[in-house]
């Protein structure tokens, strides 16, 4: 999808463009949350408004934190309060990844973690640290396709101290 093409289906780069993608070789069944997006924030502005901004910006403490300490920056700003503190969060999910599914990724770790699991799911999360939008921008399949076990389950602190 060119760059011209997302822009008409929601005014960012959903995900497509140099930002998000770099040397990800083996992104595949991608999904582009652009209409969704446009849609919700479509119902926030004008006389048509059907939701409230407090429903649309309710990003949980806890994405909120996660954003601010490990979100990269994105370069769309905020639909709600127009800020450019936006930042994007990559949540990985597979059954390969063992104990290591649901955590957060940078792009650069993604890079390498796609010549290491053969499947893995990712999620693409935007959120605005000042107002509290959160919404999924893109969802994409990535691993080189060797199917592998799950890596040996490490004890963590939870193991330990209970």
């Amino acid at each position: 999808m060119q760059k011209g093409v997302s822009t008409l289906l929601g005014g960012i780069d959903g995900g497509w463009g140099p930002h998000y993608s770099g040397p990800m070789w083996s992104k595949r069944e991608v999904v582009d949350y652009a209409l969704q997006r446009r849609r919700t924030v479509r119902s926030l502005q004008g006389r048509t408004r059907s939701i409230a901004r407090v429903e649309a910006c309710d990003a949980d403490p806890m994405l909120i934190r996660a954003a601010l300490n490990h979100g990269e920056s994105h370069p769309v700003p905020c639909p709600v309060c127009e800020s450019r503190r936006m930042v994007v969060l990559h949540y990985v999910f597979g059954e390969q990844l063992g104990q290591y599914s649901g955590r957060i990724k940078s792009t650069d770790e993604l890079t390498d973690m796609q010549n290491e699991y053969g499947e893995f799911k990712v999620y693409g999360v935007e959120v605005c640290v000042e107002c509290g939008w959160n919404h999924m921008i893109h969802s994409y399949l990535l691993g080189d396709g060797v199917p592998r076990k799950p890596p040996r389950r490490r004890k963590t602190v939870e193991d330990i101290y209970g």
